[in-house]
């Protein structure tokens, strides 16, 4: 985008926010529709008859074409060849063709019918003859996931080309706090509607025509975004804005060789990898070594999303006004690595110290997701900023992929005969990836002072 568009569009309050509303809501509901299923793991054992093996490959499914397949990071070139509008149509569209799928499984397919003779083996799960709603559903889920990653990207880069030079942080911030208040509304009502309002069809349809809103939004915001490109008159400008977004594989160098760049995406992968992986494992971590009940022990770490519901776009805005975004960065990974420390630590094993150190992390939590997406466009051309995000996320998959499995290896070798497990050296491992954290934070401070990103300055212009 143009500096002559670019502030003709971003002047626009009321344009700019409305834009950010609908990429925004859209996300959200792909986050419902993301863990619709994932209080219902009960319900489809009962209903559809589904195994322990069958929901893991399944929940799985999701990332199986975006990883083995490489969907993410093609993803990001034909954001950046296409443009948004092909792009978030496409992105939106897959995610209703698969809530479709998964719908039409859960609804219309015998549970019963078994699919005698397949068999899968992805080295860390082995399917044989699974029900063939299973099979159905976790194709949909699949389709499912490349639209909604692709979708994640785009509406990184919707987000970037209104709000440069404006609450570029702040803009981020609400997005995943929306994005957060999807996952948290499907893990409280998903299991209610199921129960009460016609099983779990009726969940999974819900979340299906969410998506269908969120594809029309997504057309809305296409026909908005598309006058306001025409809008421009300056054939300065138009020129500048095609060069802009003229993009070639060739260009892919530009990424690869940015030191800046690969700083932050190994950040990104050591700082969620202390994050996401640690919460699978954080419930039974409450009942082992803080002797919560285990009625309400996935209490404690499910606080976590609320508070980055209302502390990211505050942090963001910090980012905004005064910059110090790398120290934004590093106190999180000091945090986390605070926290992680602690949790290792024999030490008061009583549940308002295992709060205390949520709430930290929380914070944590909050702290580096701020500053760190809005870090990217400044080191990283518009034309190139699918293609970015798409390889921070690609990687990114792949350690919360592995991270959990090594970790459930540590975690079975540390329990003894009576299925007790000593997590002091899982939370070793987890602050080692803070320690790393840390590190990488310390290395893109020097390399935006060497560089000139401009990581530290404010985002607005005054």
């Amino acid at each position: 985008m143009t500096q002559a568009i670019q502030q003709k569009l971003s002047d626009n309050k009321a344009a700019r926010w409305t834009a950010l509303i609908i990429a925004s809501v859209t996300m959200m509901m792909a986050y419902f529709f993301t863990d619709v299923m994932s209080p219902l793991e009960d319900m489809l054992a009962t209903d559809l008859h589904w195994n322990g093996s069958e929901y893991g490959f399944f929940s799985g499914a999701y990332g199986l074409i975006n990883v083995f397949l490489l969907m993410l990071f093609f993803g990001g070139i034909i954001l950046d060849k296409m443009g948004i509008r092909f792009t978030g149509i496409m992105a939106t569209l897959l995610m209703f063709v698969g809530a479709l799928i998964k719908w039409y499984a859960v609804t219309f397919v015998d549970v019963n019918a078994i699919v005698e003779g397949f068999n899968l083996n992805l080295i860390i799960i082995e399917i044989q003859n699974p029900h063939l709603s299973n099979l159905i559903a976790a194709l949909g889920f699949a389709i499912y996931g490349v639209g909604c990653e692709i979708a994640g990207i785009t509406v990184s880069k919707v987000i970037t080309k209104w709000f440069t030079g404006h609450e570029l942080a702040l803009a981020m911030g609400l997005q995943v706090a929306l994005a957060r208040l999807g996952t948290a509304a499907a893990l409280f009502f998903a299991l209610p509607i199921a129960k009460y309002w016609g099983g779990i069809s009726t969940s999974i349809g819900l979340g299906a025509a969410m998506l269908c809103i969120a594809f029309l939004a997504f057309i809305v915001y296409c026909v908005m975004d598309k006058k306001l490109d025409a809008s421009c008159a300056n054939e300065e400008a138009e020129k500048e804005a095609s060069e802009d977004e003229s993009f070639h594989i060739s260009d892919l160098k530009a990424i690869f060789t940015n030191p800046g760049f690969w700083a932050i995406c190994l950040l990104c992968l050591m700082f969620y990898g202390g994050v996401f992986p640690f919460l699978k494992f954080a419930t039974k971590l409450m009942i082992v070594k803080y002797n919560v009940p285990e009625d309400w022990a996935g209490i404690i770490p499910g606080l976590l999303p609320f508070g980055t519901i209302i502390l990211t776009p505050v942090f963001g805005g910090i980012y905004d006004k005064k910059g110090h975004g790398v120290k934004l960065m590093l106190l999180g990974s000091v945090l986390l690595t605070l926290v992680h420390v602690l949790f290792a630590l024999p030490i008061l094993g009583v549940w308002w110290f295992a709060i205390i150190n949520m709430i930290i992390l929380g914070v944590a939590f909050s702290l580096v997701p701020s500053a760190m997406w809005p870090s990217v466009p400044k080191i990283i051309p518009m034309k190139l900023l699918g293609s970015a995000f798409a390889i921070i996320f690609f990687i990114q998959n792949i350690g919360l992929s592995l991270i959990p499995m090594g970790i459930g290896e540590v975690n079975k070798q540390n329990t003894d005969a009576a299925g007790v497990t000593d997590y002091t050296t899982t939370m070793t491992i987890f602050a080692v990836l803070g320690i790393i954290s840390i590190l990488l934070s310390l290395i893109l401070l020097s390399l935006d002072k060497k560089k000139g990103y401009g990581l530290e300055s404010p985002n607005v212009k005054e």
